[in-house]
């Protein structure tokens, strides 16, 4: 038998997950897909991924279990992030659907498409990244900053002398 997990994320303490639960039991009714375990975390988005429970869910469902999600967001801050998530999933057989903007990640053609569109802007993101990496680095050379390690004896945390031994014999 399939199992049906709800992810419910929320990052602080004052934040409350009655109505996500509710919006997901009518999520799950309306599908037919039985039966409901909660799994509740109250940790930021920063905490990365592998060390939330949203890893132990993954590990522990199988091919044709279900994520249930209030939204995407609340697998992780980041596109890269969620990507990640979202591809062990679906290398896993593991099914995500989601009450905000009533997303399903299976095996039919909207989830392909929802999957290009993911690993497009995953791509769009590390792009930016990258200019934003490259940009700053050229007006901190501009301002006068001395780029990379610095160099003499001494200096770098990683230059290793090389002794020569001068013991005689």
């Amino acid at each position: 038998m399939a199992q049906n997990v709800a992810y419910l994320r929320v990052s602080t303490l004052d934040q409350d997950l009655e109505k996500n639960k509710s919006e997901i039991l009518h999520l799950a009714n309306d599908r037919n897909l039985g039966q409901v375990r909660f799994v509740e975390e109250k940790v930021s988005g920063k905490v990365p991924w592998r060390q939330r429970k949203i890893a132990g869910i993954l590990d522990e469902l199988s091919s044709g279990g279900t994520i249930l999600l209030s939204e995407f967001s609340r697998l992780g801050r980041s596109i890269l992030e969620c990507m990640e998530i979202i591809s062990v999933a679906v290398q896993k057989g593991i099914r995500i659907y989601t009450v905000k903007g009533a997303w399903q990640l299976d095996d039919t053609i909207q989830s392909k498409v929802m999957a290009m569109v993911f690993a497009m802007a995953a791509e769009i993101e590390r792009d930016l990244i990258a200019k934003r990496t490259r940009q700053a680095l050229a007006v901190k050379k501009a301002s006068g900053v001395q780029l990379g390690r610095p160099k003499g004896v001494g200096k770098s945390k990683n230059y290793q002398p090389k002794f020569r031994s001068t013991a005689c014999i």
